[in-house]
């Protein structure tokens, strides 16, 4: 293996370390679009395999969201991710960076997190077009769980 193929696989799985994903774990995938980042989901699913869908009857360790200005109501997309999310789970919601299109401003991130009964714990750089806001539930609160 040559030190660019060494440091690009170093990088694919430094990028999965960032968002927490082991083997093993269950990752629910919502919002996917041809405007996603291949590198992302392939380095998680080189991690934990194969993402499962909102349909999925499974509890899931972790759930990726695509959310774009304009993908409808972010609150009720975040209800929805917390349906099948395991009581230590997180949601990892993906926004297109300020500049890009489907910007969204973080105060939305922000208020419609709460109001679903999550908290913004970090912010990291989850591609070339994406921000990630990983977001827990708050302690003491079931959020808006169906």
């Amino acid at each position: 293996m040559s030190a660019t193929a060494g440091q690009a696989a170093d990088g694919v799985r430094s990028l999965a370390d960032r968002f927490g994903i082991e083997p093993g774990m269950v990752v629910m995938e919502m919002g996917y679009d041809d405007d996603v980042d291949q590198d992302l989901r392939d380095a998680l699913t080189d991690r934990c395999g194969d993402l499962v869908d909102e349909d999925t009857d499974e509890v899931v360790d972790a759930v990726l969201v695509w959310y774009r200005d304009g993908d409808g109501d972010l609150f009720e997309l975040l209800v929805d991710a917390l349906g099948p999310l395991a009581d230590a789970g997180v949601v990892w919601l993906l926004t297109p960076k300020a500049g890009r299109d489907g910007h969204v401003e973080p105060s939305e991130v922000a208020e419609s997190a709460q109001t679903a009964g999550l908290q913004q714990t970090s912010t990291i750089n989850a591609g070339r077009d994406w921000s990630g806001a990983r977001l827990v539930l708050r302690r003491g609160s079931k959020g808006g769980k169906k």
